[in-house]
């Protein structure tokens, strides 16, 4: 009885699709979803946007199936994906700076940020711990993309430094 590891349950997942069988793409996305998306925030920093790219990434597989060399790891493909679009999204959001809510006010002169329903407990009561994430987040979206890129991978999503 042989055991099928991931890698060969991957490459075998983008051949089939590659082959035109579209229930490949729904394993792949079962299997490296979670870890793609988790990946893509601690990149970018934002939940949402990491959201919108972790799907954008299966898209990419999809549309760009027949081009995956079976020779090759097909973890290291998703990741690359995944990583170029956070690379573009970030260098757009460098060219596009976001108003901030301070910035924009109501006729009567409150604040937008005032003036927005928090549905958030009192931040007081988780403010130490999101102060060490927040601490961490930017530490790590200070460093040079060639060592934000290895440190994530290595250290959050279990990869090999290789």
């Amino acid at each position: 009885m042989s055991v099928t590891t991931t890698e060969e349950l991957d490459r075998r997942d983008l051949v089939r699709l590659a082959d035109g069988e579209t229930r490949a793409l729904d394993d792949l996305m079962a299997r490296h979803g979670r870890a793609i998306l988790h990946f893509l925030i601690r990149m970018l920093g934002d939940e949402s946007m990491a959201e919108d790219l972790a799907q954008e990434t299966f898209v990419r597989v999809y549309l760009h199936r027949r081009r995956f060399d079976p020779r090759r790891k097909p973890m290291t493909w998703l990741y690359t994906i995944a990583a170029n679009l956070a690379r573009d999204r970030l260098r757009w959001l460098a060219r596009h700076p976001q108003l901030p809510l301070e910035a924009g006010a109501l006729p009567s002169g409150q604040p937008l940020q005032d003036a927005l329903p928090c549905p958030d407990p009192d931040p007081s009561a988780q403010l130490d711990s999101r102060e060490r994430v927040d601490a961490i987040r930017q530490a790590v979206a200070a460093l040079p993309e060639d060592l934000r890129l290895p440190l994530v991978l290595s250290t959050y999503e279990h990869r090999s430094q290789a």
